[in-house]
């Protein structure tokens, strides 16, 4: 039987020092948010930060769980500005992130052409681990790629310490 390939979750829950995200599109087609998006794009109206048991899932978990351990998670995002509807629905609930224990910073794409950056959204943990976030055109994810190449760590991460140096902390970023 094939060995399926650890989650985010799983490098998360095993993480010691540090994981970070960088993100680079303008949508994402997440069916666990569809509906949700659906409904923020009629009311306006997002989670309910109050009723945790109806928000909190195994991903914050495992944020909380490796921030708390001592290590530090972050998160980078460069956007269009204007943004897109999914983008000011994004920002609206990085509050969850926010509360599980991750930094998060943006940064308009207008000030990121002169960064030389992957062509792929990523997660690396503890400077060695990479998943590479692979995407169809409507932004519905596909098979994620797994490496531990030195090269392409060594890319990524300079990448993204670029980014996060340049962007602005979540509060502060307004749409």
């Amino acid at each position: 039987m094939a060995q399926s390939a650890p989650t985010i979750v799983d490098l998360l829950n095993a993480c010691e020092k540090s994981a970070v995200h960088l993100e680079m599109r303008d949508v994402y087609g997440v069916d666990e948010e569809a509906e949700e998006f659906e409904v923020w794009k009629r009311t306006g109206e997002g989670t309910d930060w109050d009723d945790r048991d109806s928000w909190w899932q195994p991903f914050y978990q495992a944020v909380s769980d490796a921030v708390a351990g001592g290590a530090t998670v972050r998160r980078a995002r460069i956007v269009s500005v204007p943004a897109t509807d999914y983008i000011r629905f994004e920002h609206a609930e990085t509050r969850g992130n926010l509360i599980a224990g991750e930094r998060v910073r943006w940064l308009s794409r207008r000030n990121a052409t002169d960064l030389a950056l992957p062509g792929n959204d990523f997660w690396l943990f503890d400077d060695r681990t990479l998943y590479v976030n692979h995407f169809s055109g409507d932004g519905n994810p596909t098979e994620p790629e797994i490496t531990e190449a030195s090269d392409l760590v060594r890319l990524c991460s300079s990448a993204f310490e670029a980014v996060w140096t340049r962007a602005v902390p979540h509060d502060a970023f307004t749409l």
